[in-house]
C-alpha cells in the first residue's frame, strides 16, 4: 500500500500529482466513466491537520462555495438535489430521478438505515472513549450491490476512536478520484463531519486517514491543468504552504461553538430560499462567519454583481475559505481586463 503522508490537503495534492506523474506507479485503466491511471495498490493519505481542509492551489480551481455547502448538506442528513444544483447544476448527472441522490452520505448517515449514526456513535465515544466500534455505515450490501445506477456510494464506512484526548478518523473508499473526490469533495465533507463529532465530545481534532482502494485520475481538462504543477514548488524550494502566506498566522477557528443546536440551524439554512437568506440570529461559525456570507457572495456572482460578491466574501470570517472564495471568483470576473493567470474550470 502507498501512504501519502501531508500536512493537509494542498500537501497531499501535491504528492499525488508527483505519483501519477511517475509511470511506474499507476496502469491504464478503462472505466464506465472514462480512461484514468489507476495506481497500482491502495493508496491512504493521512492528514496531520485536517482542518486545514481548502484547496488553495491555482491550477485546482476547485469550487469552494459548493464543497463547503455539501459539506453542511451531509450533516444536514440530506438527499434533495435542489440545495447543491442551486452551486452547480451538473450535479444533476448523478441523480437517477432528477430530484435526489441515492448515495448521499448524510442521507445514510442519519436516516437511511432507520437510525441516527451520528448521534449513536457521539454517545459510544462519550460514554467509553477507548471504544473500537464506533463504526459508521454508508455501504448497504442489499441495495448497492450489483446497483444498476448512477449514484453508489464512493466511501463506504468511517472508524472513529478517540486517543490522547482527539478525535481520530479512518475512511475506507472503494474508488476514489484523486482531483474531484480524494482531493477535492472528500477531504472537506469528511474533516468536516469529524470536526463536528470532535466537538459534540469537547476533544481535539486528531488524524484523519482516507484509505483508497482504487485510487486514480481520469485523463481531462484538469489534470492537464495540475500535471505539470512541480512537487518541488515548497517541499524542495522552501517556497511555504498556501496555509503559510496568509498575512496574519493561521489559526483555525472552530466550527461549531453549539453544536447542540446545529441541526435546528442547518434545518433553517437548507429550507429557505437562498436569496432570502437573513444574516441574523446565527449561532455556530460554521454558518454565521463562512456559509451564510458565503451563499451571500455566491448569488451575488450568479446576477453577475461582482462588486456585491466581493464585499460579501470580505464578511467570511475563515480566512482560507475567504482565498479561496475570492480567487474563484475572480477568475471568473470579466471585468478584469487581464485574467490570463487566473483562469480554470468549473465544479
Amino acid at each position: 500500500m502507498k501512504v501519502i503522508n501531508a500536512r493537509n490537503v494542498n500537501d497531499a495534492l501535491l504528492l499525488g500529482i508527483d505519483l501519477f506523474n511517475d509511470d511506474t506507479n499507476y496502469r491504464v485503466q478503462e472505466s464506465r466513466n472514462g480512461t484514468t491511471y489507476e495506481a497500482l495498490e491502495p493508496v491512504t493519505t493521512v492528514y496531520s491537520n485536517p482542518c486545514e481542509r481548502v484547496c488553495l492551489l491555482k491550477a485546482r480551481d476547485a469550487n469552494p462555495f459548493f464543497h463547503y455547502i455539501e459539506s453542511l448538506w451531509m450533516l444536514a442528513g440530506r438527499k434533495d438535489l435542489k440545495p447543491l444544483t442551486y452551486f452547480v447544476k451538473s450535479m444533476e448527472d448523478f441523480s437517477d430521478d432528477g430530484e435526489t441522490l441515492w448515495g448521499a452520505y448524510g442521507w445514510r448517515w442519519k436516516s437511511y438505515f432507520h437510525k441516527d449514526q451520528i448521534d449513536i456513535v457521539y454517545k459510544m465515544l462519550k460514554e467509553n472513549p477507548e471504544d473500537r466500534r464506533a463504526v459508521l455505515q454508508m455501504w448497504d450490501a442489499n441495495k448497492d450491490l450489483n446497483r444498476n445506477g448512477k449514484d453508489v456510494p464512493c466511501n463506504t464506512n468511517i472508524y472513529f476512536k478517540v486517543r490522547e484526548n482527539k478525535l481520530n478518523m479512518t475512511v475506507c473508499n472503494r474508488s476514489n478520484d484523486m482531483l474531484w473526490g480524494a482531493y477535492g469533495a472528500n477531504v472537506v465533507h469528511m474533516s468536516v463531519l469529524q470536526e463536528y463529532i470532535a466537538s459534540l465530545l469537547g476533544v481535539g481534532v486528531g488524524v484523519y486517514r482516507q484509505v483508497s482502494d482504487s485510487f486514480h485520475i481520469y485523463l481531462n481538462p484538469v489534470w492537464d491543468k495540475v500535471k505539470d504543477i512541480e512537487i518541488d514548488i515548497y517541499t524542495y524550494r522552501n517556497i511555504p504552504n498556501p496555509y503559510d502566506t496568509f498575512s496574519t498566522t493561521y489559526e483555525h477557528k472552530p466550527l461549531f461553538i453549539s453544536p447542540d443546536t446545529l441541526n435546528w440551524e442547518l434545518d433553517r439554512f437548507f429550507n429557505i430560499n437562498y436569496n432570502d437568506l437573513d444574516t441574523n440570529g446565527w449561532v455556530n461559525p460554521a454558518l454565521k462567519d463562512i456559509a451564510v456570507p458565503m451563499t451571500l457572495a455566491f448569488n451575488a456572482y450568479k446576477n453577475k454583481d461582482f462588486k456585491s460578491a466581493y464585499e460579501h466574501i470580505e464578511n467570511i470570517k475563515a480566512v482560507d475559505w475567504k482565498m479561496a472564495c475570492f480567487g474563484w471568483v475572480r477568475k471568473r470576473d470579466k471585468t478584469i481586463i487581464n485574467n490570463a493567470d487566473i483562469g480554470g474550470t468549473h465544479e
